[in-house]
């Protein structure tokens, strides 16, 4: 064993998002999204699980920070409720939604905890879902509006500005493949979205710098995984190269080379026909932090009944698995270096997200011993440190999530949480892999 060491300035935080964490869903003036719309409909989230009330970290996020602090976390990187702000999606401002922000991010501070703010996190208005949602051209200039709105507010003491957290799960999974709100299934629909999405970004960036109240970091999280063949039969290799072009170059080359991969990647090319306008790919190309998202790779087969990419995802025999997802930790090298390799980002490189989820409980004396989550975080956190190692200048990384809390369409059942949360009761407890997680900031490495 050896020490793991990473720099003095490296920045070690956890993530949440604002629909998974908060409750107080038609509380002071907030609007619906579409998630409180997607969540009340039957039959489409697990056990009929809602977000109304998750962790009330609405009301108890003063408790949330006291955690955190004794996590020793740097950083949080939390999301903003569009509809808390802007209940219709544009217009008038509800100032005691900005307000919550307000106290979270005085709170953060007071206990020297750096505010990561991210505009979006899937939870669309519904009253702008109602005009055509993202789809339609114009929610991407409402959402620069509402950038504007808690800019204003809120860069006097918020540094680092992400506009989107995952936009390509914001447009497939809920336009294309229905599984999150809004709950489309219509490849079009999944097009449209996702360039209006990226485009939004762009258009925010430009409303961050013209309304910041000091020098501002702006970035974007993407959610990528390193694609594999099956086999090494022709098929399966070109189904590997089309998921990667769906998966992962669909995003880092708008984003990090200002256009569209439309060479290799052609039905793309055929389903935004019309929508892209002069400037908008450049517009895209505006980051100085870019965000990984990393939770597994992808293992896929040939498919021509798969629509768009006609490929199906294998599980490899023999390998570990959790809830959710192979585990597989030297795909964040594999990411890390692919990204460095391919793109030469000047934009600051953090994992943004990483974690897994496990079936968590409490034992006889309260303590929630988590070991698989402590391997599954030495793991990784090793093989970021080995691309770091080989030059990719990785700034940050940031564990998913603080807390359990509500996983989207699977509802409660999975836990991805440093902090254990008794649904019933919504006492917090640190787990064993939380206590782990504080000694690695402390002495900003561990033994491997």
């Amino acid at each position: 064993m050896s020490k793991i060491s990473f720099p003095q300035d490296f920045i070690w935080g956890c993530a949440s998002s604002a629909y998974q964490v908060e409750g107080a869903w038609n509380e002071a003036g907030k609007g619906r999204s579409i998630w409180d719309t997607f969540v009340h409909t039957p039959g489409k989230i697990a056990n009929g699980d809602t977000g109304d009330l998750t962790v009330d970290h609405y009301h108890r996020y003063k408790e949330d920070v006291a955690l955190m602090k004794e996590l020793r976390l740097d950083s949080y990187r939390f999301s903003v409720a569009w509809s808390r702000v802007l209940p219709n999606g544009t217009g008038t401002v509800n100032q005691a939604g900005l307000d919550f922000y307000d106290r979270l991010v005085d709170e953060l501070l007071a206990n020297k905890i750096e505010p990561y703010l991210c505009l979006f996190h899937y939870d669309l208005p519904q009253a702008l879902q109602d005009q055509g949602g993202w789809p339609k051209r114009e929610t991407a200039y409402a959402f620069a509006d509402y950038a504007r709105v808690v800019t204003e507010r809120l860069s006097d003491r918020v540094k680092v500005w992400m506009t989107h957290n995952e936009p390509s799960v914001t447009a497939f999974v809920g336009h294309f493949m229905g599984v999150h709100a809004p709950g489309l299934k219509d490849p079009l629909a999944g097009a449209r979205a996702m360039h209006h999405v990226f485009l939004s970004h762009g258009l925010a960036a430009e409303a961050i710098r013209a309304s910041a109240r000091q020098p501002v970091k702006i970035g974007i999280t993407l959610s990528l995984s390193p694609t594999h063949p099956a086999t090494q039969s022709k098929r399966d290799i070109a189904a590997a190269r089309k998921t990667d072009m769906g998966l992962n170059r669909i995003q880092l080359d708008p984003f990090l080379k200002g256009k569209y991969p439309f060479d290799e990647f052609p039905l793309i090319k055929v389903l935004t026909k019309g929508l892209i306008k002069p400037g908008d790919t450049e517009k895209m190309c505006c980051l100085d932090l870019l965000g990984v998202n990393y939770y597994s790779r992808s293992v896929v087969k040939y498919d021509f009944k798969v629509p768009l990419l006609q490929s199906a995802p294998v599980q490899p025999v023999g390998n570990e698995y959790s809830g959710m997802w192979e585990i597989y930790p030297q795909g964040i090298y594999e990411l890390l270096m692919r990204i460095w390799k391919d793109y030469r980002p000047t934009a600051e490189i953090m994992i943004t997200e990483n974690g897994i989820p496990v079936p968590d409980g409490l034992d006889f004396d309260g303590r929630c011993r988590d070991e698989r989550r402590i391997r599954y975080l030495q793991n990784h956190i090793a093989q970021m440190h080995r691309a770091m190692e080989e030059g990719v200048p990785v700034k940050g990384y940031f564990h998913w999530s603080l807390t359990d809390n509500f996983e989207w369409a699977l509802g409660y059942g999975p836990r991805f949480g440093l902090i254990y949360v008794d649904y019933k009761t919504l006492k917090r407890t640190i787990k064993d892999s939380g206590r782990w997680f504080a000694r690695v900031i402390q002495e900003n490495g561990f033994e491997y």
